[in-house]
């Protein structure tokens, strides 16, 4: 129903008047105080918009109200609420401007003191801009200081004339009827009200609707209904990310779910990923040790690399686990962000939400089948990878290092360092002499392969040779017999068939002449049993005579001998 009283309510279509009447009618009304302002009226809501609400006052233009009005006391309204609504003034469009509940306009000096020391807020309207401020009528007139205004500029302080503000008196003295009125402690105590309700409304663990005010490197600000709530960076996805600006725009729309609330010191915090389910819930039963993952590479660190294997799911690659052969001075060596990468996993933690990975292993191990590629007494070729005191190491193969020390280098010298016979990358021949898989050892010889004076002599002998030696020692029945120098040859003496030495030797001390053992051996050497068979005399120390090999061992670097 339209009030009889307000401008709206006349006729304007009496077909006497032209339009121009019309139309200077309706402009003039749009900047005239309507006489309802500062009354409270009620009114019924008949739209919301993404940003208002459109209340129908009783007059032929609806008033609007602002959304946030509502949402930030935590309120809904739909169509065909009825609200109790002030009229402020007009907006540029013409609608009324409106505020909520009733507020009294002073009518006396009386009410004015009475406002004054009860410190309430009450309703007045900008006249003027003034030196230093606006003149504001509260039934008198008023000062308000530009900074108590509320307003940032003059251009702001302009359009406050003629509107209807609510303001709270600072000062009152009625003999100089000075009036001082503050308009921004009203709006910031109500702001304050308005969050403090909000913070006491919003309950941990709640989802709700918020807009993205502003964007930091550490995260983003969002309005929660005229409180702001922090979401950080590592609550915005699962996955990672690095800047908030490379997923939130300001002005955006988010459901987020409320995570902490700090009453005193009045900070919410907020989460946009804890919206959606936890990857690490169902992480035992998605990846299993052993098997096998794909991921990318998104962080590269001294001491390895993370790989995502799904949004919010990252394993750690240690720089260990990178390479069977070399070693990895730094991850960067191997893998690049970015990169997509295989990978075994080697365990799963989900307390610690930790997956560890390793490079090296979906490659397969080297070292399963060392021992039949490298059997025991083979002999290998391969470069020098490095030098230590103690010996040189040596590629077999990729992810396979053999180890030679410095005391199977050389069976002729002594070998104070291994550069005195070895550098890195020179090719070298060795024999396998020890294989341990478990400790992931594998021993070598140079030496073992170069023959020695015993092998040579073995390999130009047969059994059933009759030979020359030295007899050098008789002892539990075995004589140690010198059959060339660094060559002996055991042989086993008859008890009858041992000599004795003479009473004389045996005082004397003398030892038998040995001055022409190398001579006689040297022409009897290769002729073994042409130089005559031995007299038949009694075997004894320092005798040269004839002996039959019985047995050659060469692996066990043995001869085994007999008198001929």
């Amino acid at each position: 129903m339209s009030n009889p009283g307000s401008p709206e309510s006349q006729p304007v279509n009496e077909p006497d008047r032209s339009f121009k009447d019309i139309l200077s009618q309706f402009e003039e009304s749009k900047t005239r105080k309507p006489a309802e302002a500062g009354k409270g009226r009620e009114g019924t809501v008949i739209a919301v918009t993404v940003d208002s609400v459109l209340v129908d006052i009783g007059f032929k233009t609806e008033g609007i109200l602002p959304l946030a009005a509502f949402q930030g006391a935590g309120e809904t309204v739909k169509p065909g609420d009825k609200l109790v609504v002030s009229i402020k003034g007009r907006d540029p469009e013409g609608y009324y401007e409106l505020t909520r509940g009733r507020i009294e306009r002073p009518k006396d000096w009386a009410s004015l003191e009475k406002a004054f020391a009860e410190k309430t807020t009450i309703v007045g309207t900008v006249t003027a801009v003034v030196k230093g401020g606006l003149s504001v009528d509260v039934g008198v007139r008023a000062f308000m200081p530009a900074s108590r205004s509320g307003c940032r500029d003059a251009a702001e302080m302009e359009k406050l004339v003629e509107q209807e503000i609510r303001c709270r008196i600072t000062k009152l003295d009625a003999a100089e009827e000075d009036v001082v009125v503050d308009r921004r402690i009203v709006a910031e105590e109500e702001e304050r009200a308005g969050k403090d309700r909000r913070y006491s409304e919003v309950k941990e663990g709640a989802t709700v609707h918020g807009t993205v005010r502003s964007l930091t490197d550490y995260g983003a600000f969002i309005d929660i209904g005229g409180v702001d709530a922090l979401l950080h960076v590592s609550d915005i996805s699962r996955s990672r990310v690095s800047k908030p600006v490379d997923v939130l725009s300001v002005g955006d729309e988010v459901e987020v779910k409320v995570l902490k609330i700090d009453p005193e010191k009045r900070r919410i915090s907020v989460g946009l990923k804890q919206l959606g389910p936890d990857p690490w819930d169902s992480v035992t039963a998605k990846y299993k040790p052993g098997e096998r993952a794909r991921g990318t590479v998104t962080r590269v660190l001294g001491f390895g690399a993370f790989v995502e294997l799904e949004p919010g799911l990252e394993g750690l690659i240690h720089i260990s686990e990178m390479s069977w052969g070399k070693k990895v001075r730094t991850p960067t060596d191997v893998v690049k962000p970015g990169e997509n990468v295989e990978a075994v996993i080697l365990g799963v933690n989900p307390g610690e939400r930790r997956i560890s990975l390793g490079l090296k292993q979906a490659l397969g191990d080297p070292w399963a089948d060392v021992a039949q590629k490298f059997a025991v007494g083979s002999v290998i070729e391969g470069p020098v990878t490095s030098l230590t005191k103690f010996g040189a190491f040596v590629q077999l193969s990729e992810g396979v290092e053999g180890m030679i020390h410095i005391s199977d280098m050389s069976a002729e010298k002594r070998i104070n360092h291994p550069q005195d016979m070895l550098k890195v990358g020179q090719l070298v021949k060795a024999q396998v002499l020890e294989v341990d898989t478990e400790r992931r050892r594998l021993k070598l010889g140079m030496k073992q392969l170069v023959p020695t004076s015993i092998e040579e002599y073995i390999a130009e002998r047969r059994e059933g040779d009759v030979v020359s030696g030295r007899v050098m020692e008789i002892a539990g029945g075995q004589a140690r017999v010198e059959l060339g120098e660094g060559i002996q040859g055991m042989c086993r003496v008859p008890a009858e068939a041992a000599e004795k030495k003479s009473e004389e030797e045996r005082q004397a001390g003398s030892k038998p002449d040995l001055s022409s053992l190398s001579s006689m051996l040297q022409a009897r050497w290769k002729g073994g049993a042409a130089g005559g068979p031995s007299t038949p005399e009694g075997v004894r120390p320092g005798q040269i005579r004839s002996f039959r090999v019985a047995k050659l061992d060469p692996a066990m670097k043995k001869i085994d001998l007999e008198l001929a």
